[in-house]
């Protein structure tokens, strides 16, 4: 047990020199952990409260925020397993890994923590929502969530992150941010799973957000304050922007003004940024295809691309005939329960999906960084009854986000 009185100098090593984890056998090197073990402050390390049926929450201390390596061994001695692995507020890192009985697997991934202070002074003015149900996203530990239909997890390992690990941040709403329940989901979330381990994914987006809120709520600061030359902006916005009044607001004015502010952000660190167009609304016609609910935003965003020279990721154009090809029947499938904006696992899988065929095809500096995956056809969209991404069993309290 580490006393709590310990200085932070001598906690963070402490803390760090506990980041080898073995839950089957006693492995040299490695701390020892029964499947009993809950997660204390004092102890640093353990499963959360309440997860003794899967999928299992198992959260370990970091001494500051910023990019870890997790190496995990996956498998075990006796039965074949199929595990599904999150972090944090499930971000998924790995899908449906599978293994015979008496064979391993090695899985590498990098997980982005961070906190709300913003060094130097100040800090995020988080939502109540983030404090509870989202806390994950902002706290000082890493969690790994470990589920599918026979997970096993042999070994867990934990370190920092090289310091010239590039990171890819993402600054956007309720379509990418980390959705804490079912049945909500997003882009941002599913990404995740389609880089490779030579960078970080830190999505900074929550509900609710405009680019004016975004810049108000300090949450521009705090990602200036971490982004750093070689890294990478995300910038995707227009459903909150576009309910905003007064004298002067829109798509062409203010909304644009504010983009390039982004855009000149990242630019002033070093950075790479990118713009993606506001994903579609589900508003079929009667003619079943897809109207745009989302007025003059994203032609605003293109515009401001081509006059900044920024790359645009045309997640608009691409979610129209995804909506299309599942047709009015379907189509809600891809969403969370009867919304209309917010999508489920299937959904932001299938758009992720998307997003990164249009990366790879652009052959956007990002794109070297990319699994070896296949490439997507929005208009022939995997089908609905072959999606198998684990789901969270254990119910949780799905509010509807903020906005839109």
């Amino acid at each position: 047990m580490i006393p709590r009185l310990l200085s932070t100098a001598l906690l963070a090593a402490v803390t760090l020199s506990a980041q080898r984890f073995a839950f089957v056998d006693a492995t040299p090197g490695f701390t020892k952990v029964s499947t009993s073990a809950l997660y204390t402050d004092a102890l640093g390390y353990g499963f959360e409260p309440n997860t003794n049926a899967q999928p299992s929450y198992f959260s370990v201390r970091v001494p500051a925020e910023g990019n870890y390596k997790v190496t995990l061994t996956l498998g075990a001695a006796d039965h074949d397993s199929d595990t599904t692995v999150k972090a944090e507020l499930r971000r998924l890192m790995l899908e449906k890994v599978r293994t015979t009985a008496g064979h391993y697997e090695t899985r590498t991934f990098i997980v982005n923590t961070r906190t709300p202070k913003i060094p130097g002074g100040g800090e995020v003015r988080l939502k109540d929502r983030e404090k509870t149900t989202e806390a994950r996203a902002w706290d000082d530990k890493i969690t790994l969530e470990f589920t599918g239909p026979h997970p096993a997890i042999k070994t867990v390992e934990i370190e920092k992150a090289p310091a010239e690990l590039p990171t890819l941040y993402i600054a956007g709403d309720s379509t990418s941010t980390d959705q804490p329940v079912e049945p909500f989901n997003s882009w941002g979330q599913m990404i995740t799973r389609f880089f490779d381990p030579g960078i970080a994914v830190a999505s900074h987006g929550e509900s609710g957000e405009s680019l004016r809120s975004f810049i108000g709520e300090q949450r521009l600061a705090k990602l200036m304050s971490v982004i750093r030359p070689g890294d990478f902006l995300l910038i995707q916005m227009g459903h909150n922007d576009q309910k905003e009044k007064g004298e002067g607001v829109g798509a062409f004015t203010t909304y644009a003004a504010d983009l390039k502010t982004f855009i000149e952000a990242a630019r002033q660190h070093g950075a790479t940024p990118f713009l993606v167009t506001p994903v579609n609304r589900l508003t079929f016609n009667d003619k079943n295809e897809i109207t745009n609910s989302l007025g003059d935003y994203p032609e605003a965003v293109r515009r401001v691309g081509s006059e900044q020279n920024v790359p645009v990721i045309d997640l608009n154009a691409m979610s129209k005939p995804f909506y299309e090809a599942l047709g009015p029947v379907t189509a809600h499938l891809a969403f969370a329960g009867t919304d209309t904006t917010h999508h489920s696992d299937y959904g932001s899988y299938e758009l992720a999906k998307a997003i990164v065929t249009a990366i790879r095809k652009a052959n956007l500096p990002l794109a070297k960084y990319l699994l070896d995956t296949p490439d997507f056809d929005p208009s022939h969209p995997d089908p609905v009854a072959t999606f198998d991404i684990p789901a969270e069993p254990i119910p949780g309290v799905a509010d509807r986000p903020y906005g839109q």
